[in-house]
C-alpha cells in the first residue's frame, strides 16, 4: 500500500507541480504554440491507456503491469527534464501519459487484490486520499518554490525520487494475482486501438468545439469519433476477450456508477480549476492569498476520505455516503455562487472545505462500489472505466464551464465598453476581452498605463472587468452545482450494498 500510495503521489504531484512551472518552460524552450500540448499530450495519452491496461492487468496479473508503469513515467520524467525543445517535451509528456494511464488502469484496482474484504479495503483508500492529497496541496507551492529557485527542470526531476521509492516498494512486496483462464488468451488489440481513437478524438473535439466552433474540421472529427464508437461496439461484440465487456453496460447499476463518476468528474475539475480564477481574477487576490484560501480542497480529500473510513462500513446502507458527498458539493457551489471580494475569507475557506470533504465521501467509495458490484474477475477494467469515465467528465465540465465564461466575459466587456463609443470599443475590446488582465500583473500594469495616456479611467474599467469575470464564474458554478444535485439524486437508482467480510 505504500508502494501504491507513492504511485498515487506521482500523478497528483505531475499534475500540479508542472503546472506551476509551465511560464517558465515556455519561456526558456520558447515555441508558445506548444503550451495546451504540455498539459493535453499527457491527458490524452492517460486516457486512452488507463481501459486498455485495466483489462489486461484483469488477464495477466498486475503487478507487472504496475512496475512497468513506474519505470515508463519516471524515464519519462526523465526525458522531461532534459527536454531541449517544445516538441521533444511534448512527446515525452505523452509517454508520461502512457505511464500514468497504467498506474491509474492498475495500481488502484490491486487494492481488491490485497484485500477482498470490502471493510477493509475501505479503511486503507485513507491511504490513496493522503497521497493524493499530499501531492495536490504541496504541488503548486513546491513547483512554484522548485522553478524559481532550481529552475523548472527540477519540476520533472522530482518524479525521479518518489519513483524509485515506489517502484522498490511494488516490487519488494506487492504480491503477484493472476485468475486462472480456460483456454488461451486472445488479446483485442482491434478494441484497443478503436478505444485510444474514440477517447483520444472525444477528448480533442471537446477541446477544440469552445476555441474554434462547429468548424468543418471539428465536425469531421465528430463523425470519426461516431463511427468508431460503432466499430468498437461491432469489435467488442464479436472478440472472445474484449478491452471493454459490454455485458458491463448491462449493469444498471454499473451504468448509473460510471454516470456519478462522470458527475464527479465534472464537478471536481470544474470548481478546482476555475476556483483559482475567481479568487484571484475576479476578487483581485494575489496567488498567494489565492493558494491559501484554495488549499482546504486538497487538505479535505485527505479528511473526507478519512472519516469516511470511521462511518461508511457502520451505515445500514453505505450508498447515502455518495449522497452526503454530492450534497456537500452543491452546498459548496452555491456559497461559490454567492460569493463577492468583500466575502470573509473564513467563509470562502468553509466553501473549498466542504468541496474536499465532499470528493473524499465520494472518489474512494465510487471505485469500492463499483468493485463489489462487477466482482474479481472485472476489478480492473471496472476500476478503469470508473476512472476513465472521471476524466471525460472532467473534460467535458472545464470545456463547458470555459466556453460559458469566456462567451459571458466577452459579451459583458462588450457591452460595458460600448457606452464610451464604438470607435473606442473597438480598441480596447481585444486587451480588455482577455482575462488575463485580471490574473497578470505585469500586463495589468502595462494596460493601465495605456488607458491613462489615453485619458481613460483604467481602474474603473479594470473594475468592471473583475465584476463580469465574477459574475460569468458564478454562472459557471451554478452550472456545477446543478450537476451535483442531478447526481445527489441519482445515487438512489444504486441498490442497496452490504459491506460483508469474505475470505480470500
Amino acid at each position: 500500500m505504500l508502494g501504491i500510495g507513492l504511485v498515487n503521489m506521482l500523478v497528483a504531484l505531475d499534475q500540479t507541480v508542472v503546472s506551476t512551472a509551465l511560464p517558465s518552460i515556455v519561456s526558456e524552450l520558447r515555441g508558445f504554440e506548444y503550451y495546451a500540448w504540455i498539459a493535453s499530450a499527457y491527458l490524452l495519452a492517460s486516457v486512452v491507456t488507463v481501459p486498455v491496461f485495466g483489462r489486461l492487468g484483469d488477464y495477466f496479473g498486475r503487478k507487472r503491469f504496475v512496475i512497468a508503469a513506474v519505470i515508463v513515467f519516471t524515464v519519462a520524467s526523465l526525458l522531461c527534464g532534459i527536454a531541449t525543445s517544445m516538441p521533444f517535451l511534448v512527446v515525452a509528456r505523452g509517454l508520461q501519459g502512457v505511464g500514468g494511464g497504467m498506474m491509474v488502469g492498475t495500481a488502484f484496482a490491486s487494492i481488491p487484490d490485497l484485500f477482498p474484504d470490502p471493510r477493509e479495503r475501505v479503511r486503507w483508500q485513507v491511504v490513496m486520499a493522503a497521497a493524493y492529497g499530499i501531492g495536490t496541496a504541496a504541488g503548486p507551492s513546491l513547483g512554484g518554490w522548485m522553478s524559481q529557485h532550481l529552475g523548472w527542470r527540477s519540476t520533472f526531476l522530482v518524479n525521479l525520487p518518489v519513483g524509485a521509492l515506489a517502484l522498490y516498494f511494488i516490487w519488494a512486496h506487492l504480491p503477484y494475482y493472476k485468475r486462472e483462464q480456460v483456454g488461451e488468451v486472445r488479446i483485442d488489440w482491434g478494441g484497443a486501438l478503436l478505444v485510444a481513437l474514440v477517447l483520444g478524438g472525444l477528448q480533442t473535439f471537446i477541446e477544440a468545439v469552445p476555441k474554434d466552433g462547429l468548424t468543418g474540421a471539428n465536425v469531421a472529427l465528430a463523425a470519426v469519433v461516431v463511427v468508431g464508437a460503432a466499430l468498437l461496439l461491432a469489435c467488442e461484440r464479436r472478440a472472445t476477450h474484449p478491452i471493454i465487456p459490454l455485458d458491463l453496460f448491462k449493469d444498471a447499476q454499473l451504468v448509473t456508477l460510471f454516470t456519478l463518476s462522470v458527475l464527479s468528474g465534472f464537478v471536481m475539475f470544474s470548481l478546482i480549476f476555475f476556483a483559482p480564477l475567481l479568487l484571484q481574477g475576479g476578487f483581485g487576490l494575489s496567488p498567494q492569498q489565492a493558494g491559501l484560501l484554495a488549499t482546504p480542497i486538497a487538505a479535505c480529500i485527505a479528511l473526507g476520505s478519512l472519516i469516511n473510513t470511521r462511518i461508511v462500513i457502520h451505515m445500514s446502507r453505505p450508498t447515502m455516503i455518495l449522497s452526503i458527498g454530492f450534497g456537500l458539493l452543491v452546498a459548496a457551489s452555491i456559497g461559490l455562487s454567492v460569493a463577492t471580494p468583500v466575502t470573509p475569507h473564513l467563509y470562502l475557506e468553509l466553501s473549498m472545505a466542504a468541496v474536499g470533504v465532499g470528493l473524499g465521501f465520494i472518489l474512494n467509495n465510487l471505485n469500492v462500489f463499483g468493485q463489489e458490484i462487477a466482482g474479481r474477475e472485472r476489478f480492473g477494467i471496472t476500476t478503469a472505466l470508473l476512472q476513465s469515465t472521471r476524466m471525460v467528465g472532467g473534460m467535458l465540465g472545464t470545456s463547458i464551464v470555459a466556453t460559458i465564461i469566456n462567451r459571458r466575459y466577452a459579451s459583458g466587456i462588450d457591452d460595458t465598453l460600448r457606452v464610451l463609443g464604438e470607435p473606442v470599443a473597438a480598441k480596447w475590446r481585444p486587451t480588455l476581452g482577455d482575462p488575463r488582465i485580471l490574473v497578470d500583473e505585469g500586463l495589468r500594469d502595462s494596460l493601465l498605463a495605456q488607458l491613462k495616456r489615453a485619458g481613460l479611467e483604467g481602474p474603473a474599467l479594470l473594475d468592471a472587468a473583475r465584476h463580469v469575470l465574477v459574475q460569468s464564474i458564478h454562472i459557471g458554478v451554478v452550472l456545477t452545482g446543478c450537476a451535483a444535485l442531478a447526481a445527489a439524486l441519482l445515487v438512489r437508482k444504486i441498490s442497496h450494498i452490504t459491506f460483508r467480510g469474505r475470505g480470500r
